[in-house]
């Protein structure tokens, strides 16, 4: 058997063969693309290739899908910089200087350094992975069941307790994945849980579906529900090069950053949402001249895109090396590696550690390709992005439920895809942590099988397991420091507005109390095995809603458990109409098919929300169905069947 070294080497080489590169260059572009469109980022971008690499060869589909992972990071700077829009929760802190200064004719300088800086910060988190990988490897092939049971729970408070301003949202979101995670057939008995006669709920809640609910519909409606302000006839201006010597003209700031967003990223729970404003606050306090800040300061940019790209790199430890998701996106793609028949964690490291080596050479790689590609791509991107987003927006959520379609082929995947976006924009209006639930639906099967595992093998004797005590004061130092920080930070408090939509929050919190309870009804019909994990998770879920509740509906100050972003950030239009522009693409779907639908549903929205015209909106969502059309007849693929071409019997490809 070769060693780690040798395994190292060959897993470069094997990644240069043509069929490999091919395959992560195609998973860099996807990436570039992903990253360019705001409101997708990692997560969703991850979640539409999911049906794609079902199947797939693992060394070629953990390529892809890293590769995309490290070419979102870069390529969101487009949209931060070129029109103040994120083009990922990572790129944030990016606008507060990239958009100032491209208004001043300054954006290719921005974009230089921005690449120039994420560059660097993508090699430093592959490098830290790689040290990792031989560092820590011969510590986790000493776990035991035990040792990861407990360390699925402590990861699972982590990601609780530092997600979100509330530490009982967090862990009562956490909840509520794992309880989603646990529909269908109970894996110890072969009962079905949460199902109530449903053949589609017997399989259980399919991850693409959760992924794009919990992220892609959400942030697409906020983006268009806010209309965000695009300058118009953007100028790139010059000075690429010139942001690439401002990078290396502060080289110890992108180092420092870079190891910032490695820690964070390894952190799991916290990723992406915050790292770069972590980095841009650490550049502001280190700076001596701060004036500029904020009005084109070219270090704002530097900073966050290191600390972005590096966190990749970082969140990648804890998911290789314990299977524990480092960020929302990593959930995704530890889903990925379950769908290639792959496992993180010990048996990753002692049986697959030529495809460890394939993660780390990829994302590596990947950042390289990217940033050749974006700087190649600069301008004829910068024109792109002065599309206005009321005119991206509908083609995403189109691209959105298409993508929701090849879950499993049924309209049951659309509609339980609006049953959980309405969840996933409601969690986002009322400050609940969607990367928990989306963590803790992933990690679901996992420990419930770590719960039989470490009941049949070792039972109460696990207490005499000096790592598994270890984790397990760990687990609960976490959430005690973390509830005790909460009441002696008044920087947590939120906004005073917030307060005027109570009846609301409480009645969203009353949803997930009423969901928690059902499956502690519905799991006591079942005998112990196929009850125990639903119902402990239940119970547990159950007291921390309660709290949440508690402190929503007593308290007469304002506490973290009251956020509502509407009613702080008011938007343009109410995010609830946008949602029922999409159940109305879902309607007309169900009714028309997918491909007409999809054309018709464009054609309506920009008439009445972007500035395109009428004749032009209905060219556009002609062209659109043609292209549906096309790819069903040609391609093979399948649309779920509408009622009117069904009664027709129109052909396959129209949707019938």
């Amino acid at each position: 058997m070769n060693g780690p070294v040798e395994t190292m080497l060959a897993a470069w080489a094997q990644l240069f063969e043509p069929v490999h590169f091919l395959y992560l260059t195609g998973g860099v572009f996807f990436g570039l693309i992903i990253g360019i469109l705001p409101g997708l980022g990692g997560i969703a971008g991850l979640t539409l290739l999911l049906p794609y690499v079902f199947g797939m060869e693992p060394s070629l589909a953990l390529a892809m899908m890293v590769g995309m992972l490290s070419a979102t990071a870069t390529s969101d700077t487009f949209p931060s910089v070129l029109m103040g829009i994120p083009g990922t929760s990572g790129s944030q802190a990016t606008v507060v200087d990239g958009f100032p200064l491209a208004k001043k004719g300054e954006g290719a300088r921005a974009l230089g350094a921005g690449f120039a800086a994420s560059l660097c910060g993508g090699l430093f988190g592959a490098l830290l992975l790689s040290v990792a990988i031989f560092g820590v490897r011969p510590v986790i092939l000493y776990f035991g069941f035990a040792e990861q049971f407990m360390l699925v729970v402590f990861g699972l408070s982590m990601v609780g307790v530092l997600t979100g301003r509330s530490v009982f949202k967090g862990l009562a979101a956490c909840c509520v994945g794992l309880l989603i995670g646990s529909i269908g057939a109970a894996p110890a008995t072969g009962d079905l849980r949460m199902s109530f006669g449903s053949t589609y709920l017997s399989d259980g809640v399919p991850l693409v579906i959760v992924g794009l609910a919990m992220f892609a519909v959400p942030e697409v409606l906020d983006l268009l529900s806010r209309k965000k302000a695009i300058v118009e006839n953007q100028q790139l201006g010059l000075g690429m090069l010139t942001g690439v010597r401002d990078a290396i003209r502060h080289r110890w700031i992108v180092l420092r950053c870079a190891a910032i967003g490695s820690l964070v990223g390894a952190l799991p729970g916290l990723g992406g949402s915050v790292v770069d404003w972590i980095a841009y606050g650490h550049v502001v306090q280190t700076s001596r001249d701060r004036d500029n800040f904020g009005k084109g300061d070219i270090r704002g940019v530097i900073a966050p895109e290191s600390a972005n790209n590096a966190k990749e790199g970082g969140a990648l430890v804890p998911t290789l090396l314990f299977g524990i998701p480092g960020s929302g996106a990593m959930a995704v793609l530890l889903g990925g590696f379950i769908l290639v028949g792959v496992e993180p964690g010990v048996g990753m490291l002692r049986n697959d550690l030529d495809l460890t080596f394939i993660i780390i050479w990829s994302l590596a790689i990947g950042n390289v390709l990217v940033v050749l590609m974006c700087l190649g791509l600069a301008r004829p991107v910068a024109l792109l992005t002065t599309v206005p987003y009321t005119v991206v927006g509908p083609f995403i959520l189109v691209i959105v439920m298409f993508a929701a379609f090849q879950a499993t082929r049924s309209w049951n995947d659309v509609a339980t895809l609006a049953a959980l976006g309405a969840v996933g924009v409601l969690m986002m209006r009322f400050g609940w942590p969607r990367p928990a639930l989306l963590i803790g639906f992933v990690l679901s099967t996992r420990l419930e099988a770590s719960v039989y595992q470490t009941a049949q093998i070792y039972g109460l004797s696990i207490f005499e397991r000096p790592i598994a005590l270890v984790l397990l004061a760990l687990t609960i130092g976490v959430i005690v420091l973390a509830v005790l920080q909460r009441r002696t930070n008044p920087k947590e408090e939120v906004e005073a507005e917030a307060l005027s939509t109570r009846p609301l929050q409480i009645a969203f919190t009353l949803v997930f109390l009423a969901f928690t309870g059902l499956v502690v009804w519905d799991a006591s019909g079942f005998g112990f095995m196929a009850r125990v994990y639903p119902l402990s998770v239940a119970t547990i879920g159950l007291v921390l809603i309660a709290i949440v509740l508690a402190r929503q509906a007593l308290t007469r100050r304002v506490v973290p458990e009251l956020a509502d972003s509407s009613a702080t950030a008011p938007r343009e239009q109410p995010l609830g109409l946008q949602f029922l522009w999409f159940l109305g693409l879902w309607a007309v779907g169900y009714v028309v098919g997918f491909p007409v639908a999809a054309g018709l549903f464009l054609t309506a929205y920009l008439i009445v929300n972007a500035p395109v015209g009428v004749v032009r909106s209905v060219l556009i969502g002609i062209a659109t169905t043609a292209i549906f059309c096309m790819l069903a007849r040609w391609l093979g693929i399948t649309f779920p069947a509408g009622l009117v071409p069904d009664m027709l019997n129109a052909p396959r490809w129209i949707g019938g």
